[in-house]
């Protein structure tokens, strides 16, 4: 930085020695060259101070303020030079109004306070002390982009709490105007936010990781942070930094992978789904994370190799190491201490269906001493075991515990969001979530979990089964329809599709419909609540209802007539065609759609015969706004065709 100053600095200090020169020479207009002259002197030493803190001057305002005193030394030569004509014509013809020296010196004046601004704002915090900057009279077309620099030099310069402070500025302007955000980048406040990120105070972490967050606004903001080295800043945060600062974290990568998708990979590669679930099963579930699954088996065989010398058998001893672990290592409710619930019975058996009994050991003929020497030597290092899978999953569990349930609430929710972020449209994250805890987690916080953790644990399920539903491998491997974990999660999104009364309903409804071709045909709990939807008073729940019943009826789902004939069982086909007679228009295309399936499939059903559905598709075909693609077009008439062959047009009854 110090030869790069030096090498801006050079020639505007040349300038100035021709313009100190050159007034020294004047022969016309003395006294006001007299005046440039002592303002140049004045300039120039600034300049040669600037020379000197080459090292300390903050880069942006440097060069911007370098340009506009370099071209004002230019005009302010020139003007000079003319002062120094030889000869009594050139004398006698040199006219220069007296205006323009006026202009010229307080051009002078305002390159003077725009250095000592330069010096003053690139000082150190001592140096600094409490003296009050102001604003440069460059900043007199954009005053905003000198409180900018001036913050971000604070960034650079400034004590801890300085610095805290002037990132609390920086997240006040970049919230104010998306403008002002891009400033922020293009005047280099990235770097030192990060760096105040890794070394700050927990304030000024939040500060610098909120402001992080606001800054990526657009894909080029966030390739820009990317590049700067945020994805692994983040991951060390995540890692080991207070449960506030891991919190705002979090939401700073929601921020930037729903700005930039392309980012979601790079945080994977920093191990960010992993820490995130780690967060989000805290206190939820025990075990939470796969990584740790091997250090409880380890623990476990130790059990067993005890117990194979005793008179006990080994599955028997492995199952009260399970109800002892149950009872001294319960972790709390995450609303607090509540009684057991459904939910928790279900995440029970699930981690400990993740745990194998092992076969019993044939061997049970060693010395009985020997093993009893051995005992405090074996608990000691199941102990050992025990306490690595705290930490196998990447954690700083260091106190965790004693922060305020206000603090873990906002953790699980913001980890949430970022899953659900990150998971947007990402085979391979959305693999990595569901081989986590992450599915019983979601489970658990739709239950019971604080609202907003709630509303984003059913938007990440949303956007997780979104993916399953065009990625077999993904939807065989994590939706088994014996899985515990897509069990409980399936039963909560009924859950709140029953109750049908919640900001999660849509997002729940969503994922019911992504996940239609994993039931089985004898499981159809789940059309019932969907049909009922049809009678929303809101249009956009009636059309997500009808969208996701025309999953299960679609002639791709292979249990495509099951679903058409429950939907019929549940009274659907009456909502349907008031849907498409006296719908919105948003919800008139999907039920229309739903309705040419059912009818496809169970032509010859008499409550179909009953609802005339014959008469409402033969109306909807006449209806351009409704049939504007080729597929509706052909399915409608195919539908129609079906439904003749098995209903007479003048008594529409069934036959």
């Amino acid at each position: 930085m110090a030869d790069l100053v030096k090498q801006i600095l050079t020639k505007p200090i040349q300038l100035a020695d021709q313009v100190i020169k050159a007034a020294d020479e004047a022969s016309s207009f003395k006294q006001e060259c007299t005046d440039l002259r002592s303002k140049t002197e004045k300039l120039v030493a600034l300049l040669r101070q600037a020379a000197r803190a080459g090292n300390d001057l903050y880069e942006r305002p440097t060069r911007r303020i370098i340009d506009d005193t370099e071209q004002v030394l230019e005009k302010a030569s020139a003007l000079v030079l003319k002062c120094r004509a030889h000869g009594l014509v050139k004398r006698v013809f040199t006219i220069i109004p007296a205006a323009q020296f006026r202009k010229m010196s307080s051009q002078l004046e305002n390159s003077i306070g725009d250095v000592s601004w330069l010096l003053r704002v690139s000082a150190s915090a001592d140096e600094r002390a409490d003296d009050c900057l102001g604003l440069p009279p460059i900043a007199a077309n954009e005053p905003i982009l000198c409180l900018i620099w001036e913050q971000i030099a604070i960034l650079y310069t400034g004590s801890v709490d300085d610095r805290s402070d002037a990132a609390n500025s920086l997240v006040s302007l970049a919230r104010d105007n998306d403008r002002y955000g891009k400033l922020i980048i293009e005047e280099g406040g990235v770097g030192p936010l990060l760096k105040l990120l890794k070394e700050g105070k927990s304030e000024g972490q939040e500060n610098a990781a909120r402001a992080i967050g606001l800054l990526g606004r657009d894909p080029e903001s966030v390739e820009h942070m990317i590049h700067a080295g945020v994805c692994s800043v983040f991951a060390k945060i995540l890692k080991e930094g207070p449960m506030k600062v891991q919190a705002v974290v979090a939401w700073a990568v929601s921020e930037l992978a729903a700005h930039y998708p392309k980012c979601q990979d790079l945080f994977h590669q920093h191990n960010t789904i992993r820490l995130l679930v780690s967060h989000l099963a805290f206190e939820t579930v025990p075990e939470h994370s796969k990584y740790a699954i091997v250090s409880k088996a380890t623990s476990m065989h130790h059990a067993v190799v005890l117990a194979s010398n005793t008179n006990g058998s080994a599955a028997d001893t492995v199952h009260k190491l399970i109800e002892d672990d149950d009872k001294n290592h319960t972790l709390p409710h995450p609303l607090g201490n509540k009684k057991p619930n459904h939910m928790h019975s279900v995440v029970a058996t699930a981690m400990k269906g993740q745990i194998k009994q092992p076969q019993q050991n044939p061997v049970n003929s060693l010395n009985q001493t020997k093993v009893n020497g051995n005992n405090s030597q074996k608990q000691n290092q199941a102990h050992h075991h025990s306490q690595h899978s705290l930490s196998s999953s990447g954690l700083n569990n260091k106190g965790r515990e004693l922060e305020d349930p206000a603090t873990k609430a906002y953790m699980k929710a913001m980890a949430a969001r970022a899953l659900w972020k990150l998971a947007k449209g990402n085979s391979p994250i959305c693999r990595s979530i569901t081989e986590s805890r992450a599915l019983l987690c979601f489970a658990v916080l739709l239950e019971k979990g604080p609202e907003d953790a709630q509303y984003d644990s059913a938007m990440a399920i949303m956007e997780i089964t979104s993916v399953a539903e065009v990625d077999a491998e993904l939807r065989r491997s994590a939706f088994k329809p014996n899985s515990p974990a897509c069990k409980a999660v399936v039963d909560q999104l009924l859950r709140i599709i029953e109750q049908a009364d919640s900001d999660q309903l849509v997002p729940c409804v969503k994922a019911i419909g992504s996940l239609a071709r994993t039931f089985r045909a004898t499981e159809t709990r789940m059309i019932t609540p969907l049909v009922k939807l049809l009678d929303e008073r809101e249009a956009d729940i009636s059309k997500e209802a009808a969208i996701a019943l025309k999953k299960f009826a679609s002639s791709d789902n292979y249990l495509h007539l099951d679903h058409s004939k429950a939907i019929i069982s549940a009274g659907g086909a009456k909502h349907l065609i008031q849907l498409v007679y006296f719908g919105e228009q948003i919800v008139q295309s999907p039920a229309l759609l739903l309705l040419c399936y059912i009818a496809l499939h169970v032509p010859d059903s008499e409550e179909l015969a009953q609802a005339e559905v014959l008469t409402v598709l033969e109306w909807a075909s006449k209806q351009s706004y409704l049939i504007q693609d080729e597929y509706m077009e052909s399915l409608l008439q195919e539908s129609k065709s079906r439904l003749e062959l098995y209903q007479s047009r003048g008594s529409r009854g069934f036959h």
